[in-house]
Order: C-alpha cells, then structure tokens, then sequence
C-alpha cells in the first residue's frame, strides 16, 4: 500500500452509512424542479433609487426557491463532502431531464374534445429548448463551482467560519449561474439592459437570500453533522464533475479540529 493510499485509510471512516443523505437529496431535487416549472415568469417589484439612480427589481419567479438549492448545496458539500454534493448534483440534472422530456410530450399530445384550456397548458408547461439548455448549463456550472469553493474554504479555514464557506460559495456559484442562465435564456429575445437587470436584481437577491438563511444553514448542518457522526474534508478529492467515489475526503471526528499535521499527512 502506497504511503499516500495508507494515510487516506488513517481519516476515511470506511463503508460509513448516511442516515439523512437520500432524504435531503429528494427534498433539493423536488425544489429544483419547482423552481423550474416557475421560472419562466418575470416578476417586478418596482424600483429603488440608489445614488440618484433607479434600480429596478425584476427577477424570474424561480428565484423565490432556487436560492434553497444552493444552501442545500452547502449542506452537501459540508456535511457529506464533495461527492455527496456531486451525486445530488447529478440527480437533480437527470430529474429536471426527464421533466423537461414528459412535459414537451404531454404538451404536444393532442387534447380531448372537451378540454379547451390546451393554450394556457402550452404557455404553462411547454417547453422551450432554448430555455430548458440555459437552465441546465447554469444549474451544473454554478452548482458545481458552488461545492468546489465551499470545499476548498472548509479545508482552508480548517473547518471554522463556516458562515465566510456559505456565502462566499454561494456569491460564486451564483455569479455563474446568473450569468450564463440569462445570457443563454434571453439574448437576442430580450435587451442587453433588461438582461442586465435580470442578472443583477437575481444574483443580488440571491446572495442577500444565502446570507439572511446563514443561521439556519448552520442549525441543519450542526444537527446533521452530530446525526450522521461524519465531518469530511475534501483534501485530496478529484473534482472533475464526472469522477465518482469518495477518494481523498479525510475524515475528522466530530469534536477534533483538523489541522496542518493532517493535512500534510494526506497529502504525502
């Protein structure tokens, strides 16, 4: 056995069974899906003036929700590692698929005679590519890049300050989503200056969203750390999104700190 393989064996709690990991999975992929059912539509919450200038708040009906993904995310990736928060990552991917999918054939499925509301169905439920590409491009990078900042911070702050972990992963992951969701969504459809107000009105509202659930976010992931008997550190986790596995995850019980000597030992 290699020294490095040999240390890992030292901090990875071998064949450990999670007791809460497939309910928060469920619980993340069905606020996912809802946020993408209701996304489509713009909301306007008038205006502010800030510096002489009006700021107008607008942002798609999704981001009542979406923002819970990313503290879900958080609570992934701190509680269960990387991979646990790769693995959510992936089913809910797969999920909004297969959504996007039934929706598009039961739209384009012919009405019976005496249902006469297939117009607001359509508007409602169908499904346009164009949309449905920007919402799964933006939800993987921004998810991804969220439990990867997150990972790095928790073993760079040696498990401490989580609340500089939650909100800095989330004002990361979500400057991406933001981005690349609109541009992909809206360009071309829309102007680049409503654009531009979608993008920052939604990061905005979802990075003051993160920090204002800060306390809550560490309620759940205190109460599932102690739950689970798990505090994991991703010090040598390969964070390629389509590697599998749990290699290189360290863990620490609950009560220690982890410190430079570990780390180093893992890394050896």
């Amino acid at each position: 056995m290699t020294t490095t393989a040999s240390a890992l064996r030292r901090f990875e709690r071998a064949n450990h069974q999670y007791r809460f990991l497939e309910t928060f999975i469920v619980i993340f992929v069905v606020i996912l899906l809802i946020s993408n059912l209701v996304g489509a539509k713009i909301i306007s919450l008038g205006s502010l003036r800030f510096a002489s200038l009006d700021v107008a708040i607008r942002f798609g009906g999704g981001n009542l929700l979406f923002p819970f993904t990313y503290i879900f995310g958080d609570i992934f990736t701190e509680v269960y590692g990387y991979s646990g928060s790769r693995r959510a990552i992936w089913l809910g991917f797969f999920a909004s698929i297969l959504m996007a999918v039934v929706c598009a054939a039961i739209v384009a499925l012919p009405p019976a005679p005496e249902f006469h509301e297939q117009h607001s169905y359509e508007v409602v439920l169908g499904v346009v590519p164009r949309m449905v590409a920007a919402s799964l491009i933006a939800y993987l990078c921004g998810e991804f890049v969220n439990s990867f900042v997150l990972a790095k911070m928790k073993v760079f702050t040696k498990g401490r300050f989580l609340w500089t972990r939650t909100i800095g992963s989330t004002m990361t992951g979500q400057f991406v989503d933001s981005i690349i969701f609109m541009i992909v969504a809206f360009a071309g459809l829309q102007s680049a200056r409503v654009i531009w107000e979608l993008i920052y009105s939604g990061y905005l509202f979802k990075v003051i969203y993160e920090a204002a659930m800060t306390p809550l976010t560490y309620w759940i992931v205190n109460r599932l750390k102690h739950a689970e008997g798990v505090d994991v550190y991703d010090v040598a986790t390969d964070f390629s999104p389509f590697a599998s596995g749990n290699a290189g995850e360290a863990f620490v019980p609950l009560g220690e700190t982890f410190t430079n000597i570990q780390r180093e030992q893992v890394l050896k």
